[in-house]
């Protein structure tokens, strides 16, 4: 006989097959209807699906709850949102993202953790350290979250506490790091 007719033993095999499929597919609460041919070819393969929402990179979400963070106090030697000094929020975000990472507590001692990048390739989430001069080996006294552009969250001094700001105002006094890229 030509090959295009089933012999008996192919028949069983046929249904055991989409009783496997037919189980794996309620097993996963997978619609059955995505298995069958008559399915699949009424989608096409230029069936239209959306895409998933891109995953925020580490650096993404460290900025992103920087923010989340404005307007809580400055407090010396604070690590939580009751108050922080600027290398406390610092190292507050970077441990409290999905995948947290524990950093060093001082700006000085981040400054030496992260490795240095250049402005143009900071990408927000990066550290900002500002110097005492210009002398990018020279003492670091202050750090913020970058955000990009000129722009960083830092917990400044008493009575402003953590703020969005420009940090233009520190002119070739600042380098910035990364450990993540």
């Amino acid at each position: 006989m030509s090959g295009s007719v089933r012999s008996g033993a192919e028949a069983p095999k046929v249904r055991r097959n989409w009783l496997v499929i037919t189980a794996a597919a309620a097993a996963l609460s997978v619609p059955l209807t995505a298995h069958s041919p008559a399915a699949h070819a009424a989608t096409g393969a230029h069936a239209t699906a959306k895409k998933p929402a891109a995953r925020k990179t580490f650096d993404q979400r460290v900025a992103a709850l920087a923010k989340t963070l404005v307007g809580d106090p400055y407090v010396y030697g604070g690590t939580s949102p009751a108050g922080f000094d600027c290398s406390g929020l610092a190292q507050y975000v970077y441990g409290h993202v999905a995948w947290g990472r524990s950093i060093q507590r001082i700006a000085e001692d981040q400054f030496l953790e992260f490795r240095p990048v250049s402005h143009r390739a900071a990408r927000p989430g990066d550290l900002v350290f500002f110097h005492v001069d210009s002398d990018p080996d020279s003492y670091v006294y202050h750090v913020g979250v970058y955000e990009g552009g000129e722009m960083m969250v830092a917990a400044t001094t008493w009575g402003e506490g953590v703020q969005y700001q420009n940090f233009s105002w520190a002119g070739d006094t600042v380098t910035f790091g990364t450990i993540t890229h």
